[in-house]
């Protein structure tokens, strides 16, 4: 049983709405769902009753929300106190990132503070989007980097987090070339004979984006999905062994379509993304860290005195 699960049933309990929740708790109305089924399995019995509306709490789901309340609060005071003994310093800015901007902007963004915000000293927690959201909203990390496209807004409130942007990307299909350089799997395919296609996993922030791009397509396309996986460098690393089509991010492939190990498997599906840098706004209950509060009013002063600073800018220089 995960704590997260025990969160996610006092949402539930509380906005008497599974879509809302799933909204509040930044995943999907079906990942959102499945989770709840967990925990009643866990338990051995129901705890929502789905036969009303809005959404009630049978009596077995009354009892463990009154106890998630004491274990919750108990669990957040234990971290508390757990967090005072911490080695950390202050002076140490503490991110959450996605694994694909992880690997890719966040290490090029760093080099071009080099000098202006010098010393920097960072730790980095590569997750999902999902959970990274999650890390910012529990207090656990100073500032979020994330992607943002506007079918997949993220669900936090502008009156507690404020928001810059840092940058842009594009997410678009590639492919291994074959030997006379043209596209091993070119779309949009045939109904008959669909191209095989590397998928992000049903809950990945990406694969929505790409999913949404495919739905908006002018014509339609045909793949069969092959194959899945959370990471981009893992469908990046299936692509270049010719197993099908990948969307994956500008970024991550800079160096494959230089070398042109990886090309374009068509166009009219880039989806662009922006880089967002997020923190919880400062109160009397939330103190910042001065190193991180430096670094955000240095990017506030680049956002208003220099044009947008996405990814290929940084790395050109």
């Amino acid at each position: 049983m995960e704590t997260k699960w025990l969160e996610d049933f006092v949402s539930l309990a509380e906005t008497h709405s599974f879509s809302r929740s799933a909204q509040l708790r930044h995943v999907t109305q079906p990942a959102f769902s499945r989770r709840i089924q967990a925990l009643e399995a866990w338990a051995g019995t129901d705890l929502v009753d789905r036969s009303s509306y809005p959404t009630r709490l049978t009596p077995a789901g009354e009892t463990l929300y009154a106890q998630s309340i004491e274990m919750l609060q108990s669990l957040q005071s234990t971290r508390a106190m757990l967090r005072g003994h911490r080695a950390v310093g202050q002076d140490v800015v503490e991110f959450a990132v996605p694994h694909t901007l992880a690997l890719t902007f966040f290490p090029a963004w760093v080099s071009s503070l080099r000098g202006k915000l010098d010393p920097l000293k960072c730790r980095l927690t590569a997750l999902n989007v999902h959970d990274a959201v999650l890390r910012l909203v529990e207090g656990r990390c100073d500032l979020l980097m994330t992607y943002h496209h506007d079918s997949q807004s993220l669900q936090l409130e502008p009156e507690r987090y404020e928001m810059l942007s840092l940058g842009q990307e594009v997410l678009a299909p590639y492919v291994k070339p074959a030997a006379d350089g043209t596209p091993l799997f070119a779309l949009p395919g045939l109904a008959s004979q669909p191209l095989p296609y590397l998928a992000y996993a049903p809950d990945a922030y990406l694969g929505r984006v790409a999913d949404f791009q495919l739905k908006e397509a002018a014509t339609p396309i045909h793949l069969d999905r092959v194959y899945e996986t959370d990471m981009a460098e893992g469908l990046k690393a299936m692509a270049l062994e010719g197993h099908g089509i990948a969307f994956l991010p500008l970024s991550a492939v800079l160096k494959e379509r230089q070398a042109k190990t990886l090309v374009s498997a068509g166009a009219g599906l880039d989806a662009r993304l922006d880089v967002r840098i997020y923190r919880e706004r400062p109160s009397g209950d939330v103190k910042i860290k001065s190193q991180a509060h430096a670094l955000w009013e240095y990017l506030q002063w680049q956002a208003a005195s220099t044009p947008l600073a996405g990814f290929l800018r940084v790395n050109k220089g």
